[in-house]
């Protein structure tokens, strides 16, 4: 019995802290920069198969005998590890975001 209200108070307590403003800030923000970032990633990740399956233009040399597909697929490795440095220094705000999320939270309570 004291199990149920301890689930009724959480519920109470996610949907106070889902409504709250710094709550859809957080989200907004993440919103924000997520979507952007995953559809450059996909865009880019898929380039490469589609242009080297159903065109020529990465066939063409880019220095030597190294063409443009190995240029493409090397880009790949610093685009991943460029997207990793970009989200740990947004992550940063987005944990200040979340502090002050558990700050009104516990403010409220």
């Amino acid at each position: 019995m004291g199990e149920k209200k301890f689930n009724n108070q959480n519920e109470s307590d996610y949907t106070a802290i889902v409504q709250s403003s710094a709550f859809q800030t957080l989200l907004s923000e993440k919103k924000k920069f997520i979507i952007p970032v995953t559809i450059f990633f996909f865009c880019f990740y898929f380039a490469l198969p589609i242009l080297t399956s159903y065109t020529t233009v990465l066939n063409h040399p880019f220095v030597g005998s190294i063409t443009w597909a190995w240029v493409f697929a090397f880009m790949q490795f610093i685009m991943t590890w460029g997207l990793c440095m970009l989200y740990s220094k947004k992550a940063a705000k987005f944990d200040e975001l979340a502090e002050k999320v558990i700050k009104e939270r516990s403010r409220i309570q």
